[in-house]
């Protein structure tokens, strides 16, 4: 399995990845709900403007030269804090026919190496409280609650 950075050539496969995801996201909280009914009405001006930020950065999870999922990294810094340098698990999406077989821990691996190459000393994630696949395996994958996010609609 690789991860294999973005570039402008694979906006469109980001889109339909994202919009999967997204999509997926709506049966936890009526604010996950979508504005765009239809994955091509989703424009691809998020991901492009990914592809000029230096601190985001989007990659194809491929396996034997098939796409099996995403996966969007944003480091950051909290200069006050004892540990300051992290990077952010923004998206990670494996495919519904490849998940439970080792690929999103192969992913977080991969990405644990990363943040010590780039200097950082904790990685960051964030999922719906009510998503208890995604909360048991960042669990799995040693990550611990830390912070809890609230929203409430504005009507």
């Amino acid at each position: 399995m690789e991860l294999i950075e973005a570039t402008a050539g694979d906006l469109d496969d980001l889109v339909d990845r994202w919009y999967s995801l997204a999509k997926s996201m709506e049966a936890y909280d009526e604010l996950n709900e979508l504005s765009d009914a239809d994955v091509d009405e989703i424009s691809d001006d998020g991901f492009r403007a990914h592809l000029e930020d230096e601190e985001v950065t989007d990659y194809l999870v491929v396996l034997e030269d098939e796409t099996i999922g995403f996966l969007t990294l944003r480091e950051g810094h909290h200069s006050s804090r004892q540990y300051s340098q992290y990077l952010r698990i923004v998206n990670l999406a494996i495919d519904e026919n490849h998940r439970n077989q080792g690929y999103g821990t192969e992913v977080v691996e991969r990405v644990k190496e990363m943040a010590c190459d780039h200097g950082c000393d904790h990685l960051m994630v964030s999922c719906e409280w009510h998503n208890e696949d995604a909360r048991r395996f960042y669990r799995n994958a040693d990550f611990r609650p830390k912070q809890v996010d609230y929203a409430q609609p504005l009507e």
